[in-house]
C-alpha cells in the first residue's frame, strides 16, 4: 500500500533512541525527508541520520531543547528553509521523574510538566502556523495510557501526559477546516531505554496488565504512528488510540 509519504518532510522530536528512532526511520522508509530533533544524544542522533541517508532520503540532526519555546521555533523555521516545506509533526520527547505527590519537588513537577507538555506546544504551535497556512499537515503527539488512567507515584507525567490529550484534541478543532489532522497514541509500557530504570517488579506488574503476555517494541508504535502520518488516515483527526497490548483494559 502507498502511503503517500514519497517526498513528504517530517519533524521527530525525541529522535535519537527508542519510539522516535523507529518513528524516523519507518519515515524514511516511505520516502520521507526527517529532521531528528536530540538534545543530549548527537552521536545517535546523527547515526539517526546516517541510517535516513543511506536509504536515499534527506536526514537532518538538530539539537534543541523541546521545552525552549525559541529552540522549537528556530528548529521548525530550520527545517522549513532547508527542505521548503513541513508535512509531518510528530512529538515523542519525554522524561520521566517520579515520586509521590508529598514528596515531590517543585523542580520535578517543573521538569516534566516543562519537557512533556510544555515542549508538546512549543513544537505544535511552531508547526501549526506552517501547516495552516499551507493547508495540509500531519500532527501525532505521543502520549501515554496512563495519562488516561493515572500513575501510582507519576502525578507529573501523568498530568503532562492528560495535557497532551487535551492539547490534541483542541487542535484537531482548531486546525481541521486547515485540512491537518492532529491525532495521539498512547502506548503502554515499551521495551525502551527508559523501560531500563524501572524496578523489576513493577514491569512485571506492567507485563501482568497486558492480555497479549508482552511489551510493545518501538517498532510496533512506530507503525501505528505511520499510519497515522500517511494518506490513508485522512479522515481521523482527534483521536487517541492506545497500543498497549491490552494493558488499559
Amino acid at each position: 500500500m502507498d502511503l503517500g509519504l514519497a517526498g513528504k518532510v517530517a519533524i521527530v522530536t525525541g529522535g535519537s533512541l527508542g519510539i522516535g528512532q523507529s518513528v524516523a526511520l519507518e519515515l524514511a522508509r516511505e520516502g520521507a525527508n526527517v529532521a531528528v530533533n536530540y538534545r543530549r544524544h548527537d552521536k545517535e542522533a546523527n547515526a539517526v541520520v546516517g541510517e535516513i541517508d543511506a536509504m536515499g532520503q534527506q536526514g537532518m540532526a538538530v539539537q534543541a531543547d523541546v521545552s525552549n519555546y525559541a529552540d522549537a521555533q528556530k528548529m521548525v523555521d530550520t527545517v522549513v528553509e532547508k527542505f521548503g516545506r513541513l508535512d509531518i509533526l510528530v512529538c515523542n520527547a519525554g522524561i520521566t521523574w517520579d515520586g509521590v505527590i508529598w514528596k515531590m519537588t517543585e523542580a520535578q513537577w517543573d521538569a516534566v510538566i516543562g519537557v512533556n507538555l510544555k515542549g508538546y506546544f512549543n513544537y505544535n504551535r511552531a508547526a501549526a502556523k506552517v501547516f495552516k497556512d499551507q493547508k495540509s499537515g500531519k500532527i501525532v503527539n505521543v502520549s501515554s495510557i496512563n495519562g488516561m488512567r493515572g500513575k501510582f507515584g507519576q502525578s507529573n507525567y501523568a498530568a503532562s501526559k492528560g495535557g497532551e490529550i487535551a492539547m490534541s484534541k483542541s487542535l484537531a478543532k482548531e486546525l481541521g477546516k486547515f485540512n491537518v489532522n492532529v491525532n495521539v497514541v498512547a502506548p503502554g509500557m515499551v521495551l525502551t531505554d527508559m523501560m531500563a530504570t524501572i524496578p523489576p517488579e513493577f514491569q512485571q506488574t506492567a507485563l501482568d496488565e497486558t492480555v497479549v503476555g508482552r511489551f510493545a517494541t518501538p517498532e510496533d508504535v512506530a507503525n501505528l504512528i505511520l499510519f497515522l502520518c500517511s494518506d490513508v488516515s485522512r479522515h481521523l483527526t482527534g483521536e487517541v488510540i492506545k497500543i498497549d497490548g491490552g494493558q488499559y483494559i
